[in-house]
This record gives structure tokens, sequence and C-alpha cells, in this order.
């Protein structure tokens, strides 16, 4: 055995074995150390066990613990155990994932895995797959596609010729799409600005009656999960309207769209299946290490010319080859994760990890609510929204609870109002983390009182 190897996984085994029983947010002398790593670059080679050691001590307990069960912000989602062992392994095969001439196990794995993947969001079975970085490039993907697909109804090859001339495309978006949305127009020449704004409801959903007609190379960017309340856009109406106006329609689906996982939560996501083009993370709630996301397109072809790549050292066509559908030519087996986590947790254990992590939601809404703190949000899936007073004293209660490190949830403005958001996306929360949660959110909570 590699001893290398084995101080590593025996390092992370303890520091995983500890979250449970350490502060959620690293303390103050933890991150002060990283200081120590401004030093020159050595002059002369390092043992590989005093620079793991040297990892290890100063990286550890300098980490937010997201992979335990009482971490609530952003939509982090843990890593199963399994996902963390395949990572290991795939790590160690050390595959280039983009052909599979080079690296025919990882192309293996991965078209299994989008294969299930296809079911499990109930998408249709011939649309194209692709492993990405995350929901931020799976919305490049899909709107990568839809930029080329529209564009070539109108007679404009937008890979050859690119966007100067070229027809204009309207962009139609809700008042609640995610940033990360805007980041993948304005990083495809589509505008962070020129878009077409939809208002949205109360929960943040597209008001189906506001879109627009359309006319000429037309997108319509849909929501599976807000981001703040965890609402749906009203996907039926707004696709029926898109196919009668010829317009493509893309999902931001980055963890809503696992609610068609469950049979309990998939009335959710009516009509999503409707769409051309979804964009999700892995990495949130199928609980598989960072970093994984996946691009769906219904039409293959569009997100083929929009992706692919040749050159005369490039094995010839005529099988998948996962470069031509992502925009990387070199990126690591993400699929073989994926993979790891659906083959051990299978159709139900899928639904009943989402499953759950609603029900803590809801018990989540309820405790607060009980407590006499307002929650802003319909809790239909897995968001909290919570208001402590007004806006200094919700910020300082955020402020505050972070620093316990009881928990860790994040600071938020929903339509005007400055709120707590709590996100419960990980394998590992207990009914015992949303207690101590709880518990800890009404202590500092009775200290801000005058």
């Amino acid at each position: 055995m590699n001893p290398l190897l084995h101080d590593a996984a025996l390092r992370a085994s303890v520091y995983l074995a500890g979250l449970p029983e350490r502060a959620v947010r690293p303390g103050a002398d933890a991150v002060a150390r990283l200081a120590e790593l401004d030093q020159p670059l050595p002059e002369q080679p390092q043992s590989a066990e005093a620079v793991l050691r040297q990892l290890d001590e100063l990286g550890s307990p300098a980490t937010m613990a997201n992979a335990g069960g009482r971490f609530f912000g952003f939509v982090v989602g843990g890593a199963l155990p399994v996902t963390v062992a395949a990572n290991w392994l795939a790590t160690a095969w050390d595959q280039n994932a983009a052909n599979p001439a080079g690296a025919p196990a990882a192309a293996a794995f991965e078209l299994a895995a989008l294969r299930w993947l296809r079911e499990l969001l109930d998408l249709p079975h011939d649309v194209a797959g692709a492993f990405v970085t995350g929901t931020t490039m799976g919305n490049l993907c899909g709107l990568a596609a839809a930029r080329h697909a529209v564009l070539e109804r109108a007679g404009w090859n937008v890979e050859a010729d690119g966007l100067f001339g070229a027809p204009p495309i309207t962009v139609v978006v809700g008042e609640e799409a995610h940033p990360t949305l805007f980041k993948a127009l304005g990083l495809l020449g589509l505008g962070r600005r020129r878009v077409v704004t939809v208002p949205v409801d109360g929960q943040g959903r597209m008001r189906a009656e506001r879109l627009p007609r359309l006319s000429g190379p037309s997108i319509v960017c849909a929501q599976a999960g807000n981001v703040n309340t965890g609402a749906f856009d009203p996907f039926t109406e707004l696709c029926a309207q898109a196919r009668h106006d010829g317009a493509w329609v893309h999902v931001d689906g980055a963890f809503g769209l696992w609610a068609q996982a469950s049979p309990a939560l998939r009335h959710l996501c009516a009509g999503a299946n409707e769409a051309d083009s979804w964009a999700v993370d892995a990495h949130k709630w199928l609980n598989v290490p960072y970093d994984c996301g996946l691009a769906f397109v219904r039409d293959a072809d569009a997100l083929r010319a929009a992706m692919s790549v040749a050159a005369a050292y490039l094995p010839p066509g005529g099988v998948w080859t996962a470069s031509d559908f992502t925009p990387e030519l070199s990126r690591r087996a993400r699929g073989v994760d994926v993979w790891a986590a659906l083959s051990t947790l299978g159709r139900a254990g899928v639904a009943a990890l989402v499953e759950r992590c609603c029900t803590h939601a809801r018990a989540f809404e309820q405790g607060l609510r009980d407590a006499g703190f307002e929650v802003l949000n319909e809790v239909v899936l897995n968001q909290v929204l919570v208001r402590f007073g007004d806006a200094p004293a919700t910020r300082a209660l955020v402020e505050r609870l972070q620093a316990d490190g009881s928990c860790w949830c994040g600071l938020t403005q929903w339509q005007g109002q400055v709120a707590m958001r709590i996100s419960v996306s990980s394998w590992a929360t207990t009914e015992a983390d949303v207690r101590q949660s709880l518990a800890a959110i009404g202590r500092l909570a009775g200290s801000l009182a005058p």
C-alpha cells in the first residue's frame, strides 16, 4: 500500500468523523494561521509526507464544515461517503473524460449515469447530456444550444459567423432569475441587461399571463427552485406559449429539478419536461463532491454544434464523445461520482434524501413560527426565509449565529426585506441537527431582545 495515500485517507476520515462535534464556522485562530502560507516558493523539494501534514494541519481546521449536518448556507449539499470514495478512486485513475478513446471506463460510467439521470429527472430519453462544473456552466451550455438553434432557424450560423450582424435574439427572464443565468448570458454575448423581464408573484414565480408574445429568435428562461423561496415557475403555461411562438425554453433547475425524483414533490415540476434544455447541480441535492453539474438539451445536434471540437490528433467521430457536448476538452471524470451515488441510493434512496431535507425545512418553519418569528415564504421545498423583527435585528442575529458556530445560515434580501435563509440540502442533516440549530437561533435571538 502507498503510505502517502493511506495517510491521506486516514486524515480525511478523521476530519469527517470530527464534523458533528466542531463548530460549523472555522475559528478565528485557524483562519489566521492560513497567513503562514504567505511564503516564497521553496527552492528545494520537500517530502510529500511533510506537505500533506501541513495541508491537513493548516487547511482542515480552517474549513467551513459544510460536509456536516448543520450547514444551511448557499444550497450546498454534503458529499455522500460512497461518492467521496468514488472520487478518490477516479482521481487515482487520472482519466481525461473528454474522449472515450483515451478514457473508456470514464465514458462508460458517465453514459450509464446520464441514462439513469434522464429517467430519474423525467426527461425525454433521447436528450443529450453533459457533465460540467455546475449550473453556471449548465446554463451556458443550454443557452449556447438555444442560441445556435434559434439563429439557425433564421438562417444564421453563429458558431461560424459570430453575433456581429446576426438577427437579434429576444431573451426573456423572470424578475427573480438567478445571477448565474445572467453570467451565462453575458459570456455568450447575449447581454446581461438586454433581456425582457417578466414580473413575479410574492413567491418569485413568473407570472405566465405577463409573458409577452414573441416573434423571431427568442429564448425563455424559467426556473425550478427559486434560490430564496424554493418556488417553481409555471412551466406548463410558459412552455405552451413559447412553443406556439417558436421560442426555446431553458430551465435553470440547479437544485429544484431534483423534485422530479420524488413522487411526493414532482408536481412542483409539472410541465418542466416540456422545455428544450435544463441545467442542474449534482453537488447540491445528489450530494456528490464538488464540482459536478449537468446540462441536458432536447436537440442533441444543437448542443453538439455549439460545443464540438475537431483536431487532426483527436480520434474521428462516430461514437459518443463528451467533449462534443461540453465547453472543456480536458476535465475530470465527474460522472463516476454520480454513478456511485445513483447506484448506491437507487431511485427510492434519492427520493428519500430529497424528501428528508424538505421535511427538515418544514420542521425549521414550524419551530421558527412557534417561537414567534416571521417566516416569509411558503415552504414548498427546502428553503426557509425568516425575519427577526427589523433589518438591523435580522442582520445582527445572522452575524451572531454564524460566529456562534452551532449552525451556519446566510443573509439575503427578498423583495425588499432583509431575511435569514435556511437551505437544507445535506444527506447528513438529522432531526437532532434541526433541534440544535433551532435552539441556537432562539438563544441568540433572546440575547438581542431590548
